[in-house]
């Protein structure tokens, strides 16, 4: 599709192709999806040693972050799709009695037109898996890039075409709000967006009056508990590694630390030392000057900071920070930071600290530090859409599982079973078998008491109720019975 289209035309385009792609078999679909796997691992070598340098990004983390969990999403789909899409008949179990003969069918059927708004900071990964989701769901596929990532899914669209896809499924815009504010007004179906929660409300305005459906996968300000059994070792390396992955434009980076009191101060040393080991990182400047206002209110109410900040004047790499006495209820605290800051915090108690994780507008990911059995309770009162335990982040990118945000940090599924059916719309088909209809006849003087008759036969609570009922139901099938046969004489 020509990229001097109108956003407008290129829709129009899109939808005239989805239909014949929608009546086509799950299993073509995927075959796509399974040469589209084989042709990345042929051509990413290549294509990583000339992106990753274009977005600042080393070699082994652009084919760590974006290409291995992206052909792994493909070979998910491969094995799981047909299976997932595939209409699914209910059976007779827990079939009401009164619905004897009624069957029912579930169907998953695409929306047609999902728009995908990417983010900048995983720009192949994240929109590619919603991408291939909302495809072989049997959508077309309209895809707003993030800052400078046009060119990984101008990449991975040349692949499609020459994996099969029909033309015209999918088109990318460039990364101009302006585009996406197009796309936003034109007819579309659903809109999938990864982006900040301030961003994810402006999409929403723009789409209240259409009652148009959206996934938000939003901003997060994630926690980590360290428990009393934790390896404090290993907690301090994770924490390190989450700061440092993807300098630090991860949604789910670490960024309250929360340490029960006896092991705080020892944590804080290994922390400490470990953070001091990371070199500086690339920061946006909205990113820094957000962060600097933040501090300053910060370090007026007694914050303490590790680290230099700000950076030298005209350096965009700032070091590291870790900071101290901050409170839970501190504008810091609350934020979504998109920079290399950590904070850490005292609990007296695990409860405390569960409060202190849960007490955030966002609710993205966590982690949890400690032995397995005590671990899993404290993942449990979390919350959050994701919980990691006695690892960072990279568990999350597992094809099986689901990811999705809560309270701030947005709502609906991406990735896993779950985000490929986001992508679906269910509809259920019944089929009545027979002529026996009923519920067609006017009621009768005494259709209540049979009813009632039917509730208490089915839900009364003990037997000897629900057989007294059931002899009244069958006398009153009895006399409506006979009523019908005088009628049809």
């Amino acid at each position: 599709m020509n990229r001097a289209t109108p956003i407008h035309e290129r829709i129009a385009i899109l939808r005239a192709a989805q239909r014949d792609w929608a009546a086509t078999p799950v299993d073509r679909r995927v075959a796509v999806v399974a040469e589209l796997r084989h042709l990345i691992a042929e051509r990413a070598p290549k294509f990583v040693g000339t992106v990753a340098p274009t977005l600042a990004k080393s070699l082994a983390d652009f084919t760590a972050a974006e290409v291995v969990p992206l052909v792994d999403a493909c070979r998910f789909l491969e094995r799981r799709a047909a299976e997932l899409l595939r209409p699914r008949p209910l059976g007779k179990e827990d079939r009401p009695l009164w619905l004897a003969g009624s069957e029912v069918t579930i169907r998953r059927e695409p929306f047609g037109l999902v728009l995908i708004i990417g983010p900048s900071n995983y720009p192949l990964f994240l929109p590619g898996v919603q991408a291939l989701q909302a495809l072989v769901a049997g959508n077309a596929v309209l895809i707003k890039p993030g800052q400078n990532g046009e060119q990984p899914i101008r990449w991975l669209i040349e692949l499609l075409d020459d994996a099969g896809l029909p033309p015209n499924l999918v088109s990318v815009t460039s990364d101009s709000l302006d585009d996406a504010r197009a796309a936003l007004r034109d007819q579309i179906d659903k809109v999938v967006l990864t982006g900040t929660a301030e961003t994810g409300r402006m999409v929403l305005g723009r789409l209240v009056d259409r009652i148009i459906p959206v996934v938000l996968e939003l901003s997060g300000n994630d926690p980590a508990l360290v428990l009393l059994d934790a390896d404090l070792d290993l907690a301090a390396r994770a924490i390190a590694y989450g700061l440092r992955l993807n300098g630090s434009a991860t949604c789910i980076a670490p960024r309250r630390v929360i340490a029960l009191e006896p092991i705080y101060d020892a944590l804080r040393g290994r922390l400490l030392a470990e953070v001091a080991k990371l070199p500086p990182i690339e920061v946006a400047e909205p990113a820094r000057t957000k962060l600097a206002e933040l501090l300053d209110k910060s370090k007026a109410a007694g914050a303490v900071v590790h680290g230099v900040f700000p950076p030298p004047e005209g350096e965009a790499a700032m070091a590291p920070l870790v900071i101290e006495n901050v409170s839970v209820e501190d504008p810091l605290a609350r934020a979504d930071i998109f920079a290399p800051v950590v904070m850490l915090f005292r609990a007296a108690d695990v409860h405390e600290a569960v409060a202190m994780a849960n007490a955030s507008p966002y609710a993205l990911g966590a982690s949890v530090f400690g032995s397995e059995y005590g671990a899993r309770e404290v993942a449990a009162r979390i919350n959050a859409g994701a919980v990691c335990i006695n690892d960072m982040i990279v568990p999350t990118a597992d094809p099986r599982a689901p990811f999705a945000g809560r309270k701030q940090s947005g709502y609906g599924v991406t990735r896993g079973s779950e985000g490929l059916l986001e992508m679906t719309q269910p509809k259920a088909v019944f089929l009545r078998k027979g002529t026996f209809r009923p519920h067609f006849e006017p009621p009768g003087p005494d259709d209540h008491a049979f009813l009632l008759s039917y509730v208490a036969a089915i839900h009364g609570r003990n037997w000897t109720t629900r057989l007294g009922a059931g002899m009244k139901m069958i006398r009153h099938m009895i006399a409506r019975g006979a009523r019908q046969r005088r009628r049809h004489r």
